[in-house]
């Protein structure tokens, strides 16, 4: 958790008396709009400690910001029964067009991904990576190699780490399967018992809300309190609601779908409904928010592998929502720069892996020993890694004998380029995952003999 609480915004009523009522205050607004829409949203912790608009004290600085932020309400109540809220500066509307055209439903498929092939491998070592991060940010110890090695060996988990990344592996994975299916309390549930299965103290809490009895505070290892979640009783309720929610359902006017899935994971993390996993379980209902709304590339991106760099920023945003009269922009300014990032991340890994395919597409052009032919299929299996060809297939790509086309594919295979095996009596190559390292590893290009 950050290492303090921010300090609350002075009362608005006393500001608005402090600073000789509305009449008085409208002429700050307009110097406010006069400056233009400002670079960051300032919460009164950090505008206290900046240098004002001239002319202005701090307090009737904050007072014009304030006023000039337009709420939209949510159903999402706080603890003392006041409604959460937010509104929509220019820099959260930019954000929000950005992810619209990288990753909604409108958004244009990166090349890498549109072959099953490849696909599928992205999709695995997303899955694997925010498994792995996500888990590790409720204190999974296991490393990145031995998690992978366990998913991709599906080998049974040893301890509790690994039970963690494993239980978030799969549940990751039926978010995919859940993904236009409605959000209802019951599966919520069903969600968390997969997150926490045999990971958690009580055994009995996975898949259950917090039973009246078992309270819980978010404080820290000196004892300061941080937050202070909904008592038991209430959370069958709020769930319904947050589902309600989540649904579309509520309220009335429109929210942006990105605002509804980041209000989702707020909201499940802010009534902490479980014993344990509740972050886990946040982020789970996040990525289902987003592919239900038709962010189809969210299958390909994980968030806690950014939020995990910069864990203070990610629990402070929380920290200020609450402490600003429930101001939600907070958090969502935070997650919607967490998502471009992530977006980010994305694609920078997509062009190295194509440049990686290009180098080596470029080195076995000068590779002695390899006729056209095999030139040709090698080029096709770097980009659609675990592919079965077949004899018969690459005689009639190319046009040669029978015996010429076992000839190509039985040579691949033995210098380790394809792995040959059968299909019933059908004889097939198969190309391995690992055929970019191969090639990496093979001799230089003039110690082959020609064919």
């Amino acid at each position: 958790m950050p290492s303090r609480l921010p300090c609350r915004p002075p009362p608005i009523q006393e500001l608005l008396e402090h600073c000789g009522g509305l009449q008085q205050t409208l002429p700050l607004l307009s110097l406010l709009a006069s400056e233009g829409p400002g670079e960051h949203y300032l919460h009164w912790d950090e505008l206290r400690h900046r240098t004002p608009p001239q002319g202005l004290s701090h307090e009737q600085w904050w007072l014009a910001e304030r006023l000039s932020r337009r709420p939209t309400p949510l159903p999402l109540q706080a603890s003392d029964g006041q409604t959460f809220w937010f509104s929509q500066p220019p820099l959260l509307l930019e954000g929000l067009h950005q992810i619209d055209r990288q990753a909604g439903a409108g958004g244009l498929a990166p090349a890498a991904i549109t072959s099953r092939s490849r696909r599928d491998r992205y999709l695995l070592s997303s899955l694997m990576e925010e498994a792995i991060t996500s888990s590790q940010m409720e204190g999974a110890a296991t490393t990145r190699d031995v998690a992978k090695a366990m998913i991709r060996n599906r080998r049974p988990p040893r301890d509790r780490s690994e039970r963690m990344i494993l239980n978030n592996f799969l549940t990751m994975q039926r978010i995919q399967e859940l993904r236009d299916q409605p959000l209802t309390p019951q599966l919520v549930l069903d969600l968390h018992r997969l997150v926490s299965e045999n990971s958690l103290d009580d055994p009995a809490d996975a898949g259950r809300l917090r039973p009246p009895g078992k309270e819980v505070v978010v404080d820290d290892a000196y004892g300061t309190v941080f937050h202070v979640p909904p008592p038991a009783e209430e959370l069958p309720e709020r769930l319904e609601q947050l589902c309600r929610f989540a649904n579309g359902e509520t309220p009335k006017v429109f929210i942006h779908p990105v605002v509804r899935a980041i209000a989702v994971h707020f909201w499940l993390a802010y009534d902490h409904p479980f014993c344990d996993g509740n972050g886990r379980t946040a982020r789970a209902l996040f990525y289902w928010a987003m592919l239900n709304q038709g962010y189809w590339l969210f299958e390909f991106i994980s968030i806690s592998s950014v939020i995990n760099k910069a864990r203070g920023q990610y629990e402070r945003s929380f920290l200020l929502s609450e402490s600003d009269d429930n101001d939600l922009t907070y958090f969502l300014l935070a997650q919607v720069r967490v998502i471009q990032q992530a977006i980010g991340s994305l694609h920078t890994y997509l062009e190295r892996k194509a440049h990686e395919v290009g180098t080596l597409q470029q080195r076995l052009e000068g590779m002695e020993g390899l006729n056209h032919r095999q030139l040709a299929l090698l080029r096709h299996a770097l980009r659609h890694l675990g592919f079965r060809y077949a004899v018969l297939s690459h005689q009639n790509s190319h046009g040669v004998s029978h015996q010429t086309a076992r000839s190509d594919l039985q040579k691949l295979a033995s210098r380790g380029l394809l792995l040959p095996g059968k299909d019933g009596r059908r004889e097939i190559f198969r190309v391995p995952e690992d055929l970019p390292a191969r090639l990496d590893d093979l001799p230089a290009p003039h110690s082959f003999g020609a064919q």
